[in-house]
């Protein structure tokens, strides 16, 4: 049988000492064995969830609880229990899916919302207050005031006293809604949306012809990047898990 060192095991792996003791830390990885000299070594089996451990942790894809279940498949391989391991990579693999598809189509959907803008009528708008707006969109006052307090949105129109949305912040607003249902970050979208704002003037229509279009595209596809290789990641944690259970049989 292979031993280790702590300092071996950074080397193979290639991360800090100090991370590997995080990981004994965590319970990422099974307790070390420990020989009559003090020095606490380590098996090829721990090597191998080392190396699970890294994999799952690569990407740091933070929405609706998928970081937490990467932690809880490694726990739960740390402890042997390979079966109900590869059911939560199999879960977990299912969760990024619908992860990718709720973003694929948000960025359909601000695609249509923007191409909507560009061929908006120059007649009289609807305008809405603040509660109004908060209502059609469905979200809270709160969540508006959040937008606007990152720099997602500003408001510029004031009427009687009370602030107020016309119908094409309220498309611009739908954008921001879309996107954040799908777990897009606060800063990619604020990027996506000065790619916009550079040229208040600039036809829309010829923004999304051009290489702005692209640069709104890139903001946007940053998750769906993290997320693939999330994914990819996940398949090499299905073999590390086949791998660990024939070694401990």
């Amino acid at each position: 049988m292979n031993t280790y060192k702590t300092i071996d095991i950074a080397r193979i792996i290639g991360i800090h000492v100090n991370t590997v003791r995080l990981y004994e830390k965590c319970g990422l990885i099974p307790n070390p064995e420990r020989l009559s000299n003090g020095y606490w070594v380590f098996t090829d089996l721990r090597i191998e969830q080392f190396r699970l451990v890294w994999a799952a942790l690569r990407v740091e894809v933070l929405q609706n609880g998928v970081c937490k279940q990467a932690v809880d498949i490694i726990k739960v391989s740390a402890l042997g229990n390979y079966e109900k391991a590869m059911e939560l990579n199999r879960r977990y693999i299912a969760q990024i899916d619908i992860e990718k598809a709720n973003a694929e189509e948000a960025i359909r959907i601000t695609h249509s919302i923007l191409l909507s803008m560009s061929e908006r009528n120059v007649g009289a708008q609807r305008i809405y207050r603040r509660k109004e707006a908060a209502d059609v969109l469905g979200v809270t006052i709160d969540t508006l005031r959040n937008w606007e307090l990152h720099g997602l949105f500003t408001i510029k129109r004031i009427e009687n006293k009370y602030q107020v949305y016309t119908e094409e912040d309220m498309r611009r607003l739908k954008i921001i809604r879309s996107l954040r249902f799908a777990n897009y970050s606060l800063s990619a979208i604020l990027r996506m949306l000065r790619a916009l704002s550079d040229d208040p003037q600039t036809n829309i229509q010829i923004a999304i012809d051009t290489s702005k279009d692209d640069d709104i595209v890139r903001a946007c596809d940053k998750l769906l990047t993290s997320l693939n290789e999330a994914k990819n990641n996940a398949f090499y944690v299905t073999c590390q898990i086949e791998k660990m259970k024939k070694i401990s049989e």
